[in-house]
């Protein structure tokens, strides 16, 4: 797709699709949506509900059902969610909603799962994302909604009183930056010339916190331990580097690690898959903070890019898009221009397309390492004169021809997919 020059007008956008993009949060996002609103369900009735309906959409059920949920003392699924949100969350902290949650209230939540009745069921929504919960606390009831985007609360009500009703068609899912103004081409002349200093706070925080959560993954027994299996059986190069650390991120966040994480695409593994390695080829290299800031623009960008046709959930894998991604911000940050960066996301999405996404868990963490390493041979592909050309199976001729593809692959060709994973995940 040709396009003008980007005009101040689109460098702005670009900036605030960032600002609503790179957002702290500690725990998997789709249970700390659930957290959250269950804080918010507690705040309505003004007391801690005795019977709670928990009704979610396949995707939520789908990555909830197995990851662990931070600071519930080992928790995991929707159950521990809703306690920890309605015992000791902080609505008021929106995605941060159980980061402040002490040790000594750990068994104070666990006795919620036990002694209060939670009904969970899966809805039938065109939402990918949403969920409902009602609360009775006495003769108080409280119903929260959220849908489309993990902290967008669309509808609420208390004692039969409507207090909020934002049909999500026209929630803010619809009022965010618009994500089709974002190409490859633009993208990399924003990181060539956007002024460092409007967004240097958001990579700062990027870096800084997802780099923690990293060493926290191979310092610590975390789930699989996939990033400890690839550096102590694969070396210490830094392409098995580069996959290792953004492996273990994920798998400390999936094994409940309270270390938070600056997300992408509503999501902490996509968040620490598109930063991580590009910051250790930073490293690696030499390279100043400056080449570094912009080579994760790159990738943050290239990422949400794919991700626009794509939806925040589905069936396909999400790590693959922030995989691809970081490939390009490697590529940008050795001095790669469009044709290299261009190239190597096709190559990288030719390789790695159609893994599906199967809920929050540790393998999260093994299907990262497989994306990078696909970002990493989709670049070094074409360093040796070589790529993939459209027609290749779901490749087309420019990179933004595959995208679009691979936005019709995930949202339209693994529809059903996505309903077969949750019939067996339910064992329906």
């Amino acid at each position: 797709m040709e396009t003008n020059m980007l005009d101040q007008e689109k460098m702005n956008a670009y900036i605030a699709i960032l600002r609503e993009e790179l957002l702290l949060a500690t725990g998997c996002t789709e249970p700390v949506a659930i957290a959250y609103a269950a804080a918010r369900l507690r705040d309505l009735l003004g007391a801690v509900p005795e019977r709670v309906k928990a009704e979610v959409s396949g995707n939520i059920l789908k990555n909830v059902k197995s990851v662990v949920v931070p600071n519930t003392g080992g928790l995991r699924g929707i159950n521990a969610a809703v306690a920890a949100g309605v015992i000791a969350g902080d609505a008021g902290k929106v995605l941060q909603v159980i980061s402040s949650i002490p040790e000594e209230m750990h068994g104070t939540i666990k006795s919620y799962t036990d002694e209060i009745p939670i009904d969970v069921s899966c809805m039938e929504t065109p939402h990918l994302l949403d969920i409902r919960l009602t609360g009775q606390a006495g003769e108080k009831e409280a119903v929260v909604r959220i849908a489309d985007r993990h902290s967008n609360i669309v509808y609420e009500e208390k004692n039969g009183q409507i207090l909020l009703d934002r049909p999500p068609e026209i929630s803010e899912e619809d009022s965010i930056c618009d994500r089709s103004l974002l190409n490859v081409k633009d993208i990399l002349e924003f990181a060539d010339k956007v002024d460092i200093g409007l967004i240097s706070s958001m990579l700062d925080d990027q870096i800084r916190f997802n780099s923690a959560i990293a060493e926290e993954g191979l310092k610590s027994d975390w789930g699989a331990n996939i990033g400890s299996v690839l550096l102590a059986d694969f070396g210490g190069d830094i392409k098995n580097e580069a996959k290792a650390y953004a492996a273990a991120g994920s798998d400390a966040r999936m094994g409940g690690c309270e270390l938070p994480v600056v997300i992408l695409s509503g999501s902490g593994n996509q968040g620490i898959t598109a930063s991580v390695p590009v910051i250790r080829y930073a490293r690696h290299i030499g390279a100043e903070k400056e080449q570094l800031y912009r080579a994760l623009l790159v990738s943050d960008l290239v990422t949400i890019h794919q991700k626009t046709g794509i939806g925040r959930l589905s069936a396909y894998c999400g790590a693959v898009s922030a995989g691809c991604g970081a490939g390009a911000g490697i590529a940008y940050l050795f001095g790669g221009d469009y044709e290299v960066v261009a190239h190597t996301i096709v190559n990288a999405l030719a390789i790695i397309s159609g893994t599906i996404c199967d809920g929050a868990k540790p393998s999260c963490a093994a299907k990262i390492a497989a994306s990078v390493e696909a970002g990493i041979v989709g670049y070094h592909m074409y360093m040796h004169e070589q790529q993939f050309r459209g027609g290749d199976g779901i490749v087309a001729k420019g990179v933004e021809n595959t995208i679009v593809n691979i936005g019709r692959l995930a949202s339209q060709g693994m529809y059903q997919t996505d309903r077969t994973i949750l019939n067996i995940m339910t064992g329906r």
